[in-house]
């Protein structure tokens, strides 16, 4: 990502959208500007925004189900920035995948930095890959050089399916996947059917690099959203 980063700002207060762009822009990244949910959820897609800074409070649509819309189909950092001070609302937004959280009214260097670490963030992944050569948790072990998965040390072998799975799932290791998105990343495309299809792929891989299937070390299952792969 480099300084011609697009921001996509969703705001409905015409002087925080004016004071953010031209904050933006001062720094030399380009902005997209909807000031509802339905309209900053087009805007994403034709723009395919590198980060997003969303206010939770819009007239049409909850800010949090424009994060659960944005989800579906990327993992693009989601800078929530809001009036709503309570821990519930921080818990809601970042457990519905957005990636940090700022109240009003905030300092314009604090923002500045939080964008430039969602940047760094984003670095890091490369397509499905991660930023290590070698990544080792546990018993665990993927060479992303060699393309070789070890297991308490003897190599396994996935299929080139399960293995872009796990790729995929360790670049975002920590994060919610949905079924969609992990469709659309793996398959380049994403139906409510295919998330049946993405189960079988799933436990194949759980039967490769769990110990116990029955409880999960690595890859857990979010009932009726998607997975999420642990490394802590």
């Amino acid at each position: 990502m480099d300084n011609n980063a697009i921001v996509l700002v969703i705001e409905d207060d015409k002087y925080i959208m004016s004071f953010v762009t031209m904050l933006l822009k001062d720094e030399g990244y380009k902005t997209v500007e909807a000031a509802t949910g339905k309209e900053a959820i087009s805007l994403f897609y034709s723009n395919k925004p590198d980060i997003i800074l969303l206010d939770l409070g819009l007239p049409d649509i909850d800010g949090i189900e424009v994060i659960r819309k944005i989800r579906e189909k990327s993992n693009a950092p989601i800078i929530v920035i809001s009036a709503r001070e309570e821990e519930h609302d921080k818990i809601v937004a970042l457990d519905s995948g957005a990636d940090d959280y700022m109240t009003k009214p905030f300092f314009t260097g604090e923002l500045l930095a939080r964008i430039r670490v969602a940047e760094r963030k984003m670095n890091n992944i490369n397509g499905l890959g991660v930023s290590e050569e070698i990544y080792t948790c546990d018993y665990l072990t993927v060479d992303h050089a060699r393309g070789i998965v070890l297991v308490n040390g003897e190599e396994i072998h996935l299929t080139p399916t399960e293995y872009k799975l796990l790729r995929l799932l360790i670049a975002n290791r920590g994060k919610v996947l949905t079924h969609n998105y992990i469709l659309n990343q793996i398959w380049g495309y994403g139906e409510v059917g295919d998330a049946k299809s993405l189960r079988v792929f799933m436990a194949s891989l759980r039967r490769k690099i769990e110990i116990d299937t029955a409880n999960p070390r690595f890859i857990l299952t979010q009932v009726g959203i998607g997975y999420r792969f642990v490394d802590k």
